[in-house]
């Protein structure tokens, strides 16, 4: 776009700014005609001033016209005689409304030129603030008015010959025209600097937005590289202990189990910080047993007590609803991490659990408290509870590790799901409660359905450019009496699925070459034994976002990495059992 059509553009929208500004004040002046009209008639008795007051009107009706008509189609309306009529109008509307004060001016009547002085005043800053965006239109409407004032000495000197003062019109017209001057100039300069402000801002939001978007990026393909190695640890692991007879060796598994948990949930914290700090992160809205979901997160934690001799004692369970409507995903990751870091902070006495639900419009309020008996906080380290990476002790990062991203992520999955998290505590010694509030819409229970049929023997094709992930998903599927076929990349997968059928797809989505969307694309869009074949995309970065893209593709389910056993065996199931078998095709 040439540097002439930029001008161009920037002087039609000046134009069309300046012409709704004027469009505003329309009414104002129609209202302020009227009244000085009504005020002349009645206290001086000039009858003509109702015709002055008719033909202002009608200009400015026809102004209003022209404001109308260049709003339902600007870039047309600029051209042509609309455009002169447009332009010519502010001078036309002011020639008309300065015209009354020359004969105030040259009246005999007391204090009839201290009326016309004002009424030019008070025009000539109306001009100036109404048409400050536009140049050429506050040149045009002022200049009537610096021209009546020029006028008025000279008629003021006629009308009073001998009045000494007379000559001194000329300094005060002098001056109120540079006063006026000088108020448009400082008027444009702070509009000029508004617009500047603007457009840092602007410019800094923009700079801020694509500075998050690195990062979220940057951090994708993080988790993207970590998830390989952890998968692997993690499936290893777990099959070295399942295998091995010997206590040590088993001893070792663990450990080595435990430490990819460990790294599992940093990634995992350091992901979920992202999503929300990306305002990506979304809560669903499914019907799930919350009873059992709660009975089930702290039947896990028992054992941790247990082992650090505490007590779990959990109250109201019995008065909680049974079916609602919600993220039970979510709910038991904020319970998780609550219910863990009372048990980290309690060395003696309990933790107790308070459970209630209250009533709201045709859903529930959960509540959850958690009370333990350990070390509390100081008052004056509550507000830091909340900053990222914030341990508040060089010692409970030395004793208890952790990221400092628990409490943040849980309060603002907490908020997502239409509630908060409050901590309390009446000091060091005295312990600490945090009060968990949940939004849940009532639900009904689901039909129940037959048990699932086991899917050992399935026909499963993975698909995973990494060796590592294959080898890690393979170990998984073994464990559910599945011997899987393994392709290095969606070109192989497409070859295998041409050449015989498959019961299901494990598809790795970000692969080099042929991703795993567009192979799952080009496998919908061509015949073959396996067109219509379940496909489960299997990817680190698990977003809304990312699965509705996948789900565009023609994927019919997903699973995040690193793969959680129970993940993929549920994901295996609900697949297989939409679809026809295919183990008589093969």
């Amino acid at each position: 776009m040439s540097a002439r059509s930029i001008n161009v553009k920037d002087r039609q929208a000046a134009i069309v700014h300046a012409a709704a500004a004027r469009r505003g004040n329309v009414y104002l002046r129609l209202v302020a005609t009227i009244s000085i009209a009504v005020i002349l008639y009645v206290f001086i008795g000039m009858d003509w001033v109702w015709a002055w007051a008719a033909v202002y009107t009608l200009a400015q009706l026809f102004e209003l016209w022209l404001f109308r008509r260049l709003k339902a189609a600007p870039e047309r309306f600029l051209t042509g005689w609309r455009h002169w009529a447009l332009a010519i109008m502010p001078a036309v509307t002011s020639i008309i409304f300065g015209a009354l004060a020359l004969p105030l001016f040259a009246s005999s009547e007391r204090f009839a030129p201290t009326l016309g002085g004002m009424l030019l005043a008070g025009a000539l800053l109306n001009v100036i603030v109404v048409n400050v965006s536009l140049r050429s239109a506050t040149l045009a409407a002022a200049a009537p008015h610096v021209v009546y004032l020029l006028i008025a000495p000279f008629i003021g000197r006629a009308a009073n010959p001998g009045a000494p003062l007379a000559n001194a019109l000329w300094f005060g017209v002098l001056l109120l025209i540079v006063s006026v001057a000088v108020a448009a100039r400082t008027l444009e300069a702070a509009l000029r600097a508004e617009e500047a402000a603007k457009a840092e801002a602007e410019r800094r939001r923009h700079e801020a937005e694509e500075a998050v978007a690195a990062k979220s990026a940057f951090v994708a393909m993080i988790s993207h590289e970590l998830r390989t190695p952890i998968s692997a640890i993690l499936a290893g692991a777990a099959r070295l202990h399942s295998e091995v007879p010997e206590a040590s060796a088993k001893v070792h598994a663990q450990l080595i189990a435990d430490a990819g948990g460990m790294m599992r949930t940093l990634l995992n914290d350091l992901l979920d910080f992202s999503r929300l700090e990306a305002g990506r992160m979304a809560v669903e809205r499914a019907p799930y047993d919350l009873r059992q979901a709660l009975a089930d997160t702290l039947r896990l934690w028992r054992p941790e007590v247990q082992k650090k001799g505490l007590r779990l004692r959990i109250e109201g369970a019995a008065g909680l609803p049974r079916w609602v409507a919600g993220d039970s995903l979510r709910l038991r990751q904020v319970l998780n991490n609550l219910l863990s870091n009372a048990i980290k902070f309690t060395e003696l006495g309990e933790v107790a659990v308070f459970l209630a639900a209250h009533r709201q419009g045709e859903g529930w309020t959960l509540e959850i408290a958690i009370v333990d008996t350990g070390r509390g906080i100081e008052p004056e380290a509550l507000p830091r509870l909340f900053t990222p990476f914030d341990q508040l002790t060089a010692e409970v990062v030395r004793r208890h590790g952790g990221s400092g991203l628990g409490l943040v992520i849980s309060r603002e999955l907490a908020r997502l799901m239409g509630g908060d998290i409050t901590v309390a505590s009446d000091g060091l010694g005295k312990g600490a409660t945090l009060r968990l509030t949940v939004r849940l819409d009532e639900a009904q229970a689901p039909p129940a359905s037959a048990d699932a049929a086991s899917i050992a023997g399935t026909r499963v094709l993975v698909v995973d450019d990494h060796v590592v992930n294959r080898r890690a998903v393979e170990l998984v599927l073994q464990t559910f009496g599945v011997t899987p076929v393994l392709a290095e990349s969606g070109e192989r997968a497409l070859e295998l699925l041409g050449a015989s059928a498959f019961d299901v797809v494990l598809m790795d989505v970000y692969m080099p070459g042929l991703g795993g969307r567009e192979t799952t694309r080009i496998l919908r869009g061509e015949p073959g034994p396996n067109r219509e074949v379940p496909v489960i995309a299997v990817t680190a970065s698990s977003t809304a976002k990312d699965w509705d893209a996948c789900r565009a593709a023609g994927m019919d389910a997903h699973v995040a990495k690193p793969i959680d056993p129970a993940q993929l065996h549920g994901a295996l199931v609900e697949v297989l059992s939409a679809a026809p078998s295919r183990t008589a095709a093969a």
